[in-house]
């Protein structure tokens, strides 16, 4: 079975919930992204897809691998950004998520089905075998719990361009190695 790296963003230009919803990567971000695509290149197995997220700073964070691949990126929506609860103002998503990363997926408060969203995770990560697939710190939660059976809605903090592994087998994902994990904290 071919795996899968599931790899989070680089460093943004903005926070989430600034004047730009879809910021695009910092300098910083940009330098993560180049490194991200250089471990990936170095890989015995190395992906031959890559995969993102439609939002900018995953985008860009692909980009760098796709082009020395010479493939282009293909978008998958279902590996995007936890999707807000839609009555909330977006200057109110930063404490829903610091409330959320304290619970479990069943507890989320919102008018959407969390526990699906992140079943539907998974199994996106798992379809996408053989790929790089660029994606956000709370979808990466989501496989990750997904994965190890943890009802915990954030048990792992990966860093900016931390690469997470996984083989998709007939129940689910397996989780080979998780990614560098961050320093601080997110929000």
């Amino acid at each position: 079975m071919r795996r899968v790296y599931l790899i989070r963003h680089g460093k943004p230009s903005a926070t989430w919930g600034g004047e730009d919803n879809d910021p695009g990567l910092d300098e910083t971000g940009k330098a993560q992204a180049e490194s991200a695509a250089q471990v990936l290149l170095a890989l015995p197995d190395r992906p031959q897809r890559v995969v993102s997220s439609p939002l900018r700073r995953c985008r860009e964070t692909a980009e760098p691998f796709a082009r020395a691949l010479g493939v282009a990126v293909e978008i998958d929506p279902r590996v995007g950004e936890i999707p807000t609860p839609h009555a909330l103002a977006a200057e109110d998503r930063p404490a829903w998520l610091r409330q959320a990363f304290g619970g479990r997926w069943s507890e989320i408060e919102g008018d959407l089905d969390y526990q699906t969203w992140r079943a539907d995770v998974a199994l996106a990560v798992a379809g996408h075998a053989g790929a790089a697939v660029f994606s956000h710190y709370v979808a990466i939660n989501a496989a990750v719990s997904s994965a190890l059976g943890d009802e915990r809605m954030m048990g792992f903090r990966p860093d900016h361009c931390s690469i997470t592994v996984f083989e998709p087998g007939k129940d689910g994902l397996l989780l080979v190695e998780k990614g560098r994990e961050a320093a601080t904290q997110v929000l």
